[in-house]
């Protein structure tokens, strides 16, 4: 099996310097252009590539390229305007000597001028990508010495490699595992070409507004409006055949017609003629596209998606607002909102133009501004991915805020999303939560993994900050922006006003946040600056008589205070204070230098759901009308200095695992159930244990005495088994009765077994038996398979109750050994696994294992739609599934992390 989208259609995917590359396979009909290829090489790039500068051997390359099909050998070409520039081929030679080979000999050629651009690395990776669905595990190629650029590009794959010089020449040899060494170099050649490609697109130099006419509500003027007003420093055009001028901006009949080629067009014409103006655009040189267009139908955007391929222009949208970049540089508006953003060093990210809207303005008041914002709309290429990776390069955007309703690529974007956000932080509104339209799901698995768990295993997998509406984001925002991170949870709160105290402690409280007691020797200290009658619990009640410079000290000598992490300051404006003309608000802007923990103010009187008050120091405070958005705040921003305090982790390397076997095992259930289904006994077993996943021992009986033979074998220290009916289908089987424990002596089991036969007539095809397990914690692992996130892991409180508790924890594989820990203890069973009330802690080493295992198989094999282990039994002495089940479907491997386009 191959990756599909090699196999079936061409790829595109960008170079080094944000050029748009076409890769796909070598056909018969390229025989002619590949022969092009070779003729126009120059004598030394033939030498370096065939040892010799013999125009045939190129000959004779095309023409064992484009030879009709054969196990073991594929051709992969990139091409740009239809022009081929690099070929890249591997050949296991199983052809010529037959059988499986893990091994196979590699080249690559790359058309003179183009190279140093990536064309080769690129060829290499998406070529590497098939050789390993393939079940390949190395590369190997024989080089010149002098070849320098081919060594590097082995050498800077990220790949293990090894060379041998023999002579004149150096054999190299790849290890083609895709390690998180090769994943992150991957990720920073993706991350260089693709800022490359954003630059047109935010950094134009010329911009064209096709659709821009005299009709005062039309989207083009609009556009064109707030660029002109917008003070955009480069050279702006109108396209509309009817004018030559629109709102004093000169206007040209065609793209083609304008007197610069543009970099930028936006384009605002109704949706029939959206195709026919990006193939214009592109032919004119244009490198990138915003479609404000909404309603195309599929042929439309299917033309106007190719066109932007064709012509190597990145769009955005269509369907959506537009973009800006607010750099006085270029003050880049092309937008149709009301208003100009506020410059500013927030990144904004959207699918919906009207929560766009809600952040740019939210921002803009608040004082934070934007760095450069774009609405995505339909998101046909650009991405949140892409505007994170502009965001981390740009050396001003400080913060990240994204609304993203869907995900093109979840394992990418967690990938990035991880290395992001600890240089910068990535909040998010977490659209489209619920599961109003989820069908019921057939395993505990399916059942457990709702929308709202998966994509909560995105977010805090990669670090992202979550919040559940734009104006909670809104809130936060102005925290991160204004304070430093807490160094925990705990929080003290001072009052002016005991009723306002006791609404923020129950915020806390209800946050997550704690309230710790004061030491001694702080509460004399507050005591000694407080006027007569302050309560110094934790809420302080300061009382209504409180000064500004008692309140000054108070909060001084609480940011301070080494047994809290955080400052919350409730006030209600109160005569006393009006009287003797003391602003209590001062106490927290109006400071000698910023204080070293975060100071957080609540006013109930507050008209704007948050404020970021000026302080004397420069930086501002953020004021709340509610105590519970400080609270929701400042609970993020505990949680993401949790998050910034644990090490990354890292996939750890298992033994004793067999892939290749549990490959073929799939492959041979599969080619006798073409729709794939549920496992067998004897396939589910003989699967785990590829992954030396522990199993209870177990016996299979399709008669009364064969049950009676298998149970005597399986009889452990006092003689009780169970017996499990089973048929293809059979699920729950405590649900349907078909389980009987505790059988003691042969006519238990000759009983148990005549009822099953009886009651389950011409469904059972045998039973399962097994020794009745010792006591422990039953608990359940399952894994479903999601067809956009990938495969999800799921851990919990598990039996027959497991869904009515609903106590369970989910992560994304693969799994990291930080991932792990935090789902053995996320869940609220966690205590009794550590050990709660003097017991013995579980083997939690051997539990890891069983989750990191899961994981792995997981992520080898995409077939597998669906796993539920429930119950694993867990004990001091260690872990084992007593019951398993698991799902194949018939689905081709797919490289989430392959470079290329949407």
């Amino acid at each position: 099996m191959t990756d599909d989208l090699l196999d079936r259609a061409p790829v595109h995917a960008l170079l080094a310097d944000g050029t748009t590359v076409c890769i796909r396979p070598v056909l018969p009909g390229d025989r002619e252009q590949l022969r092009g290829f070779y003729e126009e090489m120059s004598p030394e790039n033939l030498r370096r590539r065939f040892f010799s500068a013999s125009r045939r051997s190129g000959a004779l390359a095309a023409d064992r390229a484009c030879a009709p099909a054969r196990p073991g050998y594929r051709a992969l070409l990139a091409e740009v305007d239809g022009r081929v520039i690099g070929l890249a081929e591997y050949d296991t030679g199983r052809e010529r000597d037959g059988g499986q080979k893990d091994g196979a000999e590699v080249s690559i050629a790359v058309a003179d001028g183009l190279h140093h651009r990536g064309v080769g690395t690129l060829l290499v990776e998406h070529l590497a990508s098939a050789a390993r669905a393939e079940g390949i595990t190395t590369f190997t190629a024989d080089a010149l010495s002098e070849n320098h650029e081919v060594l590097r590009l082995f050498a800077d794959l990220g790949l293990r490699t090894s060379r041998r010089f023999e002579g004149p020449e150096v054999r190299c040899t790849v290890h083609l595992d895709q390690d998180d060494t090769y994943l992150s170099a991957v990720e920073a050649r993706g991350r260089s070409a693709d800022v490359a490609s954003l630059l047109p697109l935010l950094r134009p130099s010329v911009v064209a507004v096709v659709g821009a006419g005299r009709t005062p509500g039309s989207v083009g003027r609009a556009v064109l409006h707030q660029l002109r007003t917008g003070g955009f420093t480069g050279r702006l055009f109108a396209v509309n055949p009817k004018v030559t001028s629109v709102l004093g901006v000169p206007s040209h009949p065609s793209v083609a017609a304008l007197p610069k080629r543009p970099d930028l067009v936006v384009v605002a014409v109704p949706a029939a003629a959206v195709p026919a103006v990006a193939e214009e655009s592109g032919r004119a040189g244009a490198r990138a596209l915003v479609v404000v267009t909404a309603g195309l139908d599929h042929t439309q955007a299917q033309a106007l998606l190719t066109a932007c391929r064709t012509y190597g222009m990145r769009l955005v949208g269509p369907n959506c607002l537009g973009i800006s970049h607010t750099d006085p540089e270029l003050s880049l508006d092309a937008t149709f909102a009301a208003g100009h953003p506020r410059p500013g060093t927030a990144g904004v990210a959207v699918q919906s133009g009207g929560v766009g809207i809600a952040l740019l303005d939210g921002l803009s008041r608040l004082g934070i501004g934007v760095s450069s914002f774009a609405s995505l709309g339909d998101k046909y290429d650009v991405s949140g991915n892409d505007m994170l990776q502009w965001w981390e390069s740009d050396g001003r955007t400080e913060l990240a805020l994204l609304h993203l309703e869907s995900f093109g690529n979840p394992r990418a974007f967690s990938r990035t999303a991880r290395r992001v956000t600890r240089r910068i932080p990535v909040l998010t509104v977490d659209a489209g939560r619920t599961d109003a339209g989820r069908k019921a799901a057939a395993s505990h698995t399916a059942a457990a993994a709702t929308r709202t768990m998966t994509r909560g295993a995105l977010f805090t997998q990669a670090g992202i900050t979550a919040t559940r509406s734009v104006g909670e984001l809104l809130e936060t925002a102005a925290l991160f922006h204004s304070q430093p991170l807490p160094e925990g949870s705990r929080v003290a709160i001072v009052t002016n006003a005991g009723g306002a105290g006791v609404l923020a402690a129950d915020a806390c409280a209800e946050a997550g946040l704690a309230l710790p007691p004061f030491t001694p020797a702080t509460v004399e200290e507050l005591l000694a600056v407080l006027p007569d009658g302050a309560a110094v619990g934790n809420p302080v009640d300061a009382t209504a008589a409180v000064s500004e410079e008692q309140l000054t000290a108070c909060v001084d000598r609480l940011t301070r205070c080494s047994g809290i992490d955080a400052v919350v300051v409730a006030l209600v404006p109160t005569a006393v204070a009006a009287a003797t003309g003391d602003d209590l608000v001062r106490a927290l802007t109006g400071g000698p230098g910023r204080r070293p923990r975060p100071v957080l103010a609540v006013r109930l009187e507050q008209d704007l759901p948050v404020r970021l008050l000026p302080a004397a120091d420069g930086g501002t405070v953020p004021s709340y009308a509610e105590p519970q958005a400080a609270a929701r705040a400042l609970a993020h921003a505990a949680e993401r200095a949790a998050w910034l305090a644990r090490p990354a982790g890292a996939v750890p390397a298992l033994d004793d695992v067999e892939t290749g076997r549990a490959r073929a095992v799939v492959e041979e259930f599969l080619g006798t159930h073409p729709d794939g289904g549920w496992l067998d006994p004897r396939t589910c077993a003989d699967l785990m244990a590829c992954y030396s996943i522990p199993q209870i021992p177990w016996a299979w009986a399709e008669t009364e005495d064969e049950a009676v033979l298998a149970a005597d074998r399986l009889r452990g220290f006092d003689g009780r088994v169970v017996m499990k009916a089973h048929w293809p289908g059979l699920l729950h089987k405590s649900q349907q009765r078909a389980v009987h424990l505790d059988l003691r002596g042969d006519s238990q089991v000759r009983a148990a077994f005549r009822d099953l036969e009886t009651r389950f007539a011409g469904l059972l095809t045998g039973v399962v038996l097994q020794p009745l397990a010792a006591r422990g914690t039953e608990l359940f692992a399952g894994v479903v398979q999601d067809e956009v996130f990938g495969p999800l892991v799921l851990f919990g409180l598990g039996g027959t109750a497991t869904e009515v508790l609903a106590d369970h924890a989910a992560r994304l594989a693969p799994l990291t050994d930080r991932d792990v820990h935090e789902l053995i203890t996320s869940p609220r069973c966690a205590p009794l696994l550590l050990g709660a009330n003097g017991s013995t802690p579980v083997d939690l080493g051997e539990l890891e294992q069983l989750l990191l295992r899961l994981s792995r198989m997981a992520a080898d094999l995409p077939q597998l739609a669906e796993v539920d282990f429930n119950p694993v039994l867990a004990t001091p002495g260690g872990v084992t599934v007593l019951d398993a089940r698991l799902r194949l479907l018939p689905r081709r491997p797919h490289d989430p992390y392959l470079r290329r386009l949407r």
